[in-house]
């Protein structure tokens, strides 16, 4: 028999696939507790049924829409505003030809990615800081402003700082999967291009954008499946009193909800409703990805 052939990958295999049935699989038993009353001295998966009661709940509180509004505006901010960041990033690296010089631009911006949203928000926090930071003491000296400014407490200042700590934290790394692709396309038809008349820009135009459409298209959908999630380190890390009404989102409040105060039920009623959001979304689009056209992921 064929397992009996390939017994010693199998064997190889057990490992690995007991790490995914207990650290990935038992776990997600835990959703039971969005539909039961959680106790301590009920055990893990609750007590009694409350069915849909903490979905209830938490659609009923007046801060729900508040949340789930901050959520796609910052999701929203890193999908489709950060989205041609990477590509540009990309196509700068393709027109560099010097290999060596290529490699000491890209290590170079892959370098923030390895740095802690503690570590990045902690520079952030410094540069903005009031009296004593840059920025402060730049506009101070300028006469823009008395530099006793808290950026950090500014509400107008939290997505913008969002965006831009994401931008620089990612745009290396991010751009690496959009570089691969552009290596895969054919020199011959930049060759061909050229002998037409084709300038470097008709070339990106015609030949690189499209020869990574579907490198575009693919990481678009998997990332829908996060629309509902933030990203809970950045977003908590920037949280504070005076900019709460814009950074309050569905993670933190899963969070707060579920550690803070052992809502444990509550709390995974809500990300039981993230995952069903992110799935529901991934697979619709991916459907109509692969109806009109031949780059869906599965």
């Amino acid at each position: 028999m064929q397992w009996q052939r390939y017994r010693v990958f199998y064997l190889m295999l057990l490992p690995a696939l007991v790490f995914f049935l207990i650290f990935s699989y038992w776990p997600m038993t835990g959703i039971v507790l969005a539909f039961r009353k959680f106790t301590f001295t009920s055990g893990m998966y609750g007590k009694m049924w409350v069915g849909f009661d903490y979905f209830n709940d938490f659609f009923s509180d007046r801060e729900a829409l508040t949340y789930v509004k901050n959520t796609l505006m910052i999701s929203l901010i890193k999908l489709f505003v950060y989205l041609p960041f990477p590509i540009a990033l990309a196509l700068i690296f393709n027109e560099v030809r010097k290999p060596k010089l290529r490699s000491l631009y890209q290590s170079i911006s892959y370098l923030p990615y390895f740095i802690s949203w503690v570590v990045v928000v902690g520079i952030i926090s410094r540069l903005f800081a009031p009296d004593t930071g840059f920025i402060n003491v730049l506009m101070r000296n300028l006469h823009l402003s008395d530099g006793t400014t808290f950026w950090m407490m500014e509400d107008k200042f939290f997505y913008p700082a969002i965006f831009g700590s994401y931008l620089w934290k990612n745009i290396g790394w991010d751009s690496i999967i959009y570089f691969a692709a552009m290596m895969g396309i054919s020199p011959s038809l930049y060759e061909a291009a050229a002998i037409d008349g084709a300038n470097r820009w008709k070339q990106t135009r015609h030949i690189t954008l499209p020869g990574i459409r579907g490198t575009i298209m693919i990481l678009f959908i998997l990332s829908l499946g996060g629309i509902l999630t933030a990203g809970f380190d950045q977003v908590y890390l920037m949280q504070n009193p005076g900019n709460y009404a814009v950074s309050e989102t569905i993670d933190t409040y899963i969070v707060k909800t579920g550690l803070e105060q052992a809502k444990y039920g509550p709390a995974t009623a809500v990300g039981l409703m993230q995952g069903l959001v992110g799935l529901v979304l991934t697979v619709t689009v991916n459907k109509l990805a692969d109806k009109y056209g031949d780059n869906a992921v599965w």
